[in-house]
């Protein structure tokens, strides 16, 4: 699905953040992680390996969730002053091929920007189904889930951007090959639409 940011060095494999150590837990090495990954049961699955930008490899032997975190043991880290030693190393996983992507109707954060914001029928701002109310214009990494920055213009032409939480109830459908994405936003979270629109 959409992991949180390819790397910018086109030197190096594709590569995917997928989380952020946090304290440790515990006495046994188990860390907790900040996820930035849409398949944390894959990520973070036995013997499934994880790498930092400067390539020391963790393979995961277990992980279980809490909450709204993981709690990850990584191969090699066996008692609490290890596990603190990590606090705050970002893991990243090498991106799925494209043929992967298309099979399972997959995308990434960076796909979606460009894309025309349209909204649905029934929609709470009272607009017909199809409306532009915007582009994306980025996409950024809430503490729950992705926020989308959708940028539209004023009726004097400037640009005003609103955040959009980035949930199936308020963005149901994702349309790469047609350019557009699909709105349902509740009122209020979009700037009332120009007047000549």
């Amino acid at each position: 699905m959409s992991e949180q940011y390819r790397s910018d060095d086109p030197q190096q494999r594709e590569l995917l953040r997928v989380c952020r150590i946090g304290r440790a837990q515990g006495l046994k090495g188990e860390v907790n992680v900040m996820s930035f990954t849409d398949e944390p049961e894959r990520r973070f699955a036995p013997d499934s390996t994880l790498v930092t930008k400067d390539g020391r490899i963790f393979t995961v032997l277990r992980s279980r969730s809490f909450k709204l975190r993981w709690i990850v043991l990584f191969d090699g880290i066996s008692d609490r002053t290890a596990a603190e030693s990590l606090n705050g190393t970002e893991l990243f996983c090498e991106a799925d091929s494209a043929e992967t992507m298309a099979e399972d109707d997959a995308w990434y954060p960076a796909d979606l920007i460009g894309l025309e914001a349209r909204l649905v029928a029934d929609n709470a701002l009272g607009l017909p189904e199809g409306s532009s109310v915007g582009n994306v214009s980025d996409v950024l990494e809430g503490a729950a889930q992705s926020i989308l920055e959708i940028t539209s213009r004023s009726d004097e032409g400037e640009a005003v951007k609103s955040l959009v939480p980035f949930v199936d109830e308020i963005v149901p459908e994702i349309y790469l090959d047609e350019g557009y994405l699909t709105l349902d936003p509740p009122g209020g979270l979009l700037p009332d639409p120009p007047s000549h629109s």
